[in-house]
């Protein structure tokens, strides 16, 4: 069975970010994507220029929609946005059966503030306590617990502790604001301590490899079940498509991962 993974985030026309690549993410992770657009941007690799927000009643509509009609085998939560639409968010998904994957978005790539500072306890509040997992980076961490972020391993694992202690069932601490040339994710829960060793890769092209990463962990989570493991396997793909990543020519900023690095063949360019 195809498993059936419900994004809920805001856009990039660009196709790098947001839903445009969590529907890529989804789908070459093997499941089937669906989208709740809870903002409209307009951006590209160079930036953010504009936001559009989707009025919090019909965020939940689109969700209540598909869940009304659709078996939803995991859902993946990015840019929320404000505080109205976070709520709104919570409201869909509180009563649901499903693991949620929650990605909390806060800045852009260039710099762009994507969460306005009245959602950041709607979303301590609400939104942590539905997660089955939580994704965030260390600048993310460190908001979310008002914090500095981690400058090592053993404060990466602090903070994910902390974290877990505010409801999310696991925490995904990436570790690629860490200096050096190790880039190190810690995935922690009430009872474990897992570290996933990574390299860094020698690329500008990052654009959306946040929303890349927890989209293919829903699509794992919703076909494999174990965090770990499904941890593990949306790793492996993030890495590829990162390697990948200069086989696109996508714009003259940051531009994007490859998310179908394993189904297209490689560029002949030397």
């Amino acid at each position: 069975m195809i498993p059936n993974v419900l994004s809920i985030a805001g856009s990039d026309p660009s196709g790098g970010a947001g839903i445009q690549a969590d529907l890529k993410a989804i789908s070459a992770n093997g499941a089937f994507a669906m989208a709740a657009l809870t903002a409209l941007t307009a951006q590209n690799t160079q930036g953010v220029r504009g936001i559009h927000l989707v009025p919090p009643a019909f965020v939940q509509s689109q969700i209540d929609t598909v869940f009304d009609d659709i078996h939803v085998h995991a859902v993946k939560v990015g840019m929320i946005a404000n505080a109205e639409i976070a709520n709104a968010v919570a409201t869909a998904l509180q009563d649901r059966d499903v693991p949620v994957v929650l990605d909390p978005v806060m800045i852009a790539k260039g710099g762009a503030a994507l969460l306005q500072p009245d959602a950041i306890s709607v979303l301590r509040e609400r939104l942590l306590p539905l997660a089955t997992i939580l994704t965030p980076n260390l600048p993310e961490a460190a908001h979310l617990l008002g914090a500095d972020p981690a400058a090592s391993r053993d404060a990466m694992q602090m903070q994910g502790h902390a974290l877990c202690e505010m409801g999310p069932k696991a925490v995904l601490m990436k570790g690629g604001h860490l200096s050096g040339a190790a880039s190190p994710d810690c995935l922690v829960t009430a009872d474990d301590v897992t570290w996933f060793e990574g390299t860094r890769t020698a690329t500008r092209n990052t654009h959306g490899t946040g929303c890349t990463l927890s989209s293919a962990l829903a699509a794992h989570i919703a076909q494999i079940g174990d965090i770990q493991r499904a941890v593990a396997a949306a790793k492996t793909y993030v890495n590829t498509a990162i390697a990948r990543a200069d086989d696109l020519t996508v714009g003259s900023g940051h531009g994007p991962t490859h998310h179908f690095a394993t189904l297209l063949p490689r560029s002949q360019e030397t």
